[in-house]
């Protein structure tokens, strides 16, 4: 049987903090790895949150910014650097399955699971593709500034960068998450690094937006990618059971917002 044949539920955009956007990809995990539950969402960031890499040091985040502007911090299981998200210029999107349904080379399942990512793309007009070739990085504390690497960098026609994604493997299950530009926010993302080496004309030289893109507002990116994630496989209208929300805003508390996750990337769970 393939990923097409199976059932997945679709759960539409909803805008939930970051540290419960994080907790909610986890509990699906294990939603997937016990039950076999296979979850595609779409969501958004409320309020504005920087996602940093797992591996990434505290010290190139301008903490004192982050509060004052009121963007909260998380970290997320996945490498690379540091995303600004917020509730309009992010889309979000996550993909999770029992990892026995998905080819074992990370990087295979990596690809196929990008195809809704370009089927929404193409389906506004937006051409793109993984990057052809490498370009060096300029600021490595910033996801979207890192180099560029024609494995998995997803660019626009013009070769500038316009979606974050990848992917990790945790209770038996696959979860891949990624993030689309659908406008630059560049000296707010700029700002919430610690001494960023990067001055905003070369932060709009490296990165582009959907709307730079295509004739396309916000309202549309959404349902075109809602669309090629629900016909990515079986899929049907889905929501949260009252027992996955009571997990993630647990573990959201216990983990996600946890200054030894944050700051320090040691799971206290």
């Amino acid at each position: 049987m393939t990923l097409a044949d199976r059932e997945w539920r679709l759960v539409r955009e909803e805008a939930r903090p970051g540290s419960l956007n994080m907790a909610l990809d986890e509990v699906a995990a294990r939603s997937a790895a016990e039950d076999g539950v296979r979850t595609l969402r779409v969501y958004r960031w409320e309020p504005s949150t920087l996602s940093l890499g797992y591996h990434q040091d505290p010290a190139t985040v301008d903490w004192a910014y982050c509060e004052r502007e009121g963007i909260t911090v998380t970290r997320r299981p996945t490498g690379g650097g540091a995303i600004y998200h917020d509730h309009w210029s992010d889309i979000s999107y996550s993909i999770v399955a029992p990892a026995d349904e998905l080819p074992g080379d990370l990087l295979e399942s990596y690809e196929l699971l990008c195809e809704p990512l370009f089927d929404a793309l193409e389906g506004i007009g937006v051409e793109a593709s993984f990057a052809e070739v490498e370009r060096p990085a300029l600021h490595q504390p910033a996801c979207y500034l890192r180099a560029l690497h024609p494995a998995h960098d997803v660019v626009a026609s013009d070769g500038r960068k316009l979606s974050g994604n990848a992917q990790y493997r945790q209770r038996d299950a696959v979860v891949q998450h990624g993030s689309l530009t659908f406008a630059r926010e560049t000296e707010r993302h700029l700002a919430c690094f610690a001494d960023p080496e990067t001055a905003p004309s070369e932060f709009d030289d490296r990165v582009t937006a959907v709307r730079d893109q295509a004739d396309a507002n916000r309202e549309t990116v959404v349902d075109a990618l809602e669309t090629a994630l629900s016909e990515f496989g079986n899929s049907h209208e889905g929501i949260w059971s009252e027992e996955e929300l009571t997990r993630a805003r647990s573990l959201a508390s216990e983990k996600y917002e946890a200054d030894s996750w944050v700051r320090d990337g040691e799971d206290p769970t």
